[in-house]
């Protein structure tokens, strides 16, 4: 292995590449618990490619997230040293108790979020976590990649020093220190608890009981969630297209996740891992996390869209008589566990004192402040609560030569923790599986346990151990469905999800018995319902790409040719409308002059590119109309459970929400002095570029402020992240990629938003996966680190 390891190095150093020798750094950090990272040993490459595009090779798993820790801190030092203020529990000690901590779907505070994050780090969660045997704690192999990637993080920060930082997010900035592995375990724990417990954590970090004058016995103590917790927004398209949906036999698969853009907890990292004889994947990971979890290597290839299964259960508890602190279970009273934790806070003078918090929790989970009253409390319940085996899961898959493997990894270490997965190998098959953490809940105690919600969220009764979670024989852990119920398919023509439930991952062989805790919506939304269209109209050739059947180059057209689905079925019944009357009555009461809009739809194309005229306009149009009640009750054709394909569609002219919507959307761009036919690009924008895609029937979604991407802080954004299409030939993967915001965040980088112009022109960066590949980028520049 050192033998080959020396050739290729050897190869690269005779590449036209800028090379950069780092000396050997041995030393040790020693972290907030105690725990210590060495350093020393072997030399590790990192292969920046176009675009700075990291390709790490090391010899060892040490080594290999060395290097990759010391190449994200290149790039994101910043995200990462804030994102491990917040599992530390100190944004109360560096930026005051009140300000966001920008986590959850509710508003919360810095110390709310620090009661929270320091109850965990006091109860040990993640230490209980890490002290467990494979495959319920971590792989040998995954303990040495973190400490080296904690090692290889804090080893550029000492070489570049906080006060030379390039970001002028943090630089000079005392919240930013060195890291330890436990850090990084925490950061993975958190992910696999992203669409559970995290939106919710200003909930929980805030609960306390109601006192009398707060709350009556029928009283609410605050304001009571509405449905289990979500990330808003999070979706997802994925593809696996087998041997008999492409022209060449040949496997492929489209990955375009949809996460947030400005928000570092959820952005992607692209990069390339190899050992040789070992692993060699590329593809791309979230922040802090040692892996890549949408990618490929050089005979399988996976995505990931988000599950639409339940991964949480909110519990309705009978509080005792008297007692907002204890509850009742089958009849007997149960005391709340409390924790109080100490929050160091900043006053405004810049003065540190300590603040006591105090954590309650139940048998279900964390108790959350919002529906508190004297005679009922709310607890959440999370699938993903002893999930820290979602690494482990991602290496197997990672290391599979085909699709047999990869099924093998899921259900030995059962770790994915809220996704979907589509994958395809070498072979020309396509896989699906819904093998994500998941409550066992029967439908039978779905229909008995599920309370009124008249003012709690959607939440089952904690009142009777009948209501409790089951278990399976062959799940690693109590509480969830084990593999043997999960819902999976295996097909030679295709695979596909656009955050759909598992029924029409593939409308040829409907995946139906499941239970409901599987499937919460069956329905297809018009995003899942075009995806399906264009898979069908190219593999019968009718969109316009040529001959029937998939080639990586048809696969990527029809990922950037953002139709708007609500448009071509409804464009021309809005037109019939306004034409015959131009003139529309607002929901102000106000007639507006609709004609100049009409016009505009007409000319429009029906796309959502960047230069499209009316896409904005329609936007605007289809959001004010949502905003006014359920879609089946103002669509042309209403919902049919038998045309699941093409049902709800159009828009009915008659009715006064439809016309109500349309003046609307004119009397906003006239407040905002835009012409009704702006285009596109220009009122949706990541640091002044302008950005296709839409989120109202749009495969490719985006959704974007003119000023996103700028400002302190950034300026939000949502839509596609990391765009992957692989083809899997005998002669090795063809890929090609893009990360829509660029692989830094920071503002200053050359790689904030480089490819960001791609995006906005349909283009899209040819992947480098072999050494011979990376050593011909005439952009390459290399970096050696000795250990």
């Amino acid at each position: 292995m050192v033998g080959r390891l020396a050739a290729v190095a050897a190869t690269l150093c005779l590449a036209s590449a800028t090379v950069v020798a780092l000396p050997a750094s041995s030393s040790a950090v020693t972290g907030q618990g105690g725990e210590t990272v060495a350093e020393g040993g072997h030399t590790v490459r990192i292969s920046r490619t176009e675009y700075g595009v990291p390709h790490i090779l090391a010899q060892d798993f040490d080594g290999l997230g060395y290097g990759y820790g010391y190449a994200f801190a290149q790039d994101n030092v910043c995200e990462l040293a804030d994102h491990v203020v917040t599992l530390r529990g100190e944004r109360s000690r560096f930026f005051g108790p009140d300000g966001e901590s920008g986590q959850g779907e509710l508003d919360g505070t810095n110390l709310a979020s620090d009661t929270y994050y320091s109850g965990q780090r006091r109860a040990g969660t993640v230490r209980r976590l890490l002290a467990q045997k494979a495959p319920l704690g971590p792989t040998a192999e995954l303990r040495r990649m973190v400490e080296g990637y904690a090692a290889g993080y804090n080893r550029y920060l000492r070489d570049t020093g906080v006060d030379h930082l390039p970001d002028p997010t943090c630089k000079g900035k005392p919240w930013v220190r060195p890291i330890t592995a436990l850090d990084l375990w925490n950061v993975v724990y958190d992910v696999n608890r992203v669409t559970s417990t995290v939106p919710l954590v200003p909930d929980i970090g805030d609960a306390k009981p109601p006192t009398t004058s707060a709350a009556s016995s029928t009283g609410t103590a605050s304001r009571v969630p509405t449905a289990t917790p979500t990330v808003p927004g999070f979706g997802s398209n994925g593809w696996a297209l087998g041997r008999d949906a492409t022209r060449t036999g040949n496997a492929m698969v489209l990955a375009n996740p949809h996460l947030p853009w400005a928000v570092g907890y959820f952005r992607l990292y692209q990069v390339q891992l190899t050992i040789p004889g070992t692993l060699d994947v590329s593809g791309a990971g979230l922040y802090g996390t040692p892996l890549v979890e949408i990618g490929h290597n050089s005979t399988l290839a996976w995505t990931h869209t988000a599950s639409d299964a339940q991964h949480d259960s909110v519990y309705a508890l009978k509080l005792a008589p008297g007692d907002p602190t204890s509850y009742v279970v089958d009849g007997r009273t149960v005391p709340m566990e409390r924790r109080t934790v100490p929050v160091t806070v900043r006053d405004a003078n810049g003065g540190l004192s300590t603040v006591r918090r105090t954590l309650y929790s139940s048998r279900f989970g964390p108790v959350l402040s919002s529906g508190w009253t004297a005679t009922t409390a709310y607890a959440l319940r999370d699938a993903n609560a002893d999930n820290l085996r979602s690494m482990n899961t991602w290496l197997a898959m990672a290391k599979a030569h085909d699709l047999g493997q990869l099924r093998a990894a899921q259900d030995t270490f059962q770790g994915i923790p809220w996704t979907y997965t589509l994958a395809a190998d070498t072979s020309g098959s396509t896989y699906f599986t819904e093998s994500s953490a998941v409550p066992h809940l029967t439908d039978d105690q779905l229909k008995r346990c599920t309370l009124p919600n008249d003012e709690g969220p959607t939440a089952l009764d904690g009142s009777t151990s009948a209501c409790a979670w089951g278990s399976d024989p062959d799940a690693l852990v109590p509480g969830v469905y084990g593999p043997s119920h999960q819902p999976r398919l295996s097909r030679t023509d295709y695979v596909a999800n656009s955050n759909n439930g598992p029924q029409y991952v593939n409308p040829e062989a409907p995946v139906t018995g499941l239970p409901g805790v599987y499937d919460t919506e069956p329905r297809l939304d018009e995003r899942a319902q075009l995806g399906l269209d264009m898979i069908a109209q190219r593999r019968d050739g009718t969109d316009g790409l040529g001959a029937p059947g998939f080639t990586e180059s048809t696969l990527r057209a029809s990922m950037f040719g953002n139709r708007v689905l609500s448009a071509e079925t409804g464009r021309d019944d809005v037109v019939a409308l306004c034409r015959a009357h131009p003139s529309l009555p607002a929901t102000d009461g106000k007639q507006v002059d609709v004609s100049q809009a009409c016009a505009a739809l007409a000319r429009w194309d029906t796309r959502a590119d960047a230069t499209s005229r009316g896409t904005a306009l329609w936007i605007t149009f289809v959001g004010r109309l949502f905003d006014q009640g359920p879609p089946d009750t103002w669509r042309r054709v209403p919902y049919d459970p038998a045309q699941p394909l093409t049902t709800p569609r159009g828009f009915n002219g008659d009715d006064v929400r439809v016309q109500h919507a349309l003046a609307d959307a004119v009397q906003d761009f006239a407040a905002r002095d835009l012409p009704v036919d702006v285009a596109l690009g220009a009122v949706q924008k990541w640091d002044g570029i302008p950005l296709p895609g839409c989120d109202v029937g749009c495969f490719d979604v985006v959704e974007a402020s003119p000023d996103a991407g700028t400002g302190t802080p950034t300026a939000g954004a949502f839509g596609s992240s990391f765009l992957m299409t692989v083809e899997l030939t005998p002669d090795g993967p063809r890929a090609h990629t893009l990360l829509t915001y660029g692989e830094s965040a920071n503002p200053a980088s050359p790689h904030f938003s480089d490819q960001t112009r791609l995006f906005s022109r349909k283009q899209w960066v040819t992947e480098r996966f072999t050494q011979a590949q990376i050593a011909g980028d005439p952009a390459l520049e290399v970096t050696t680190l000795r250990r």
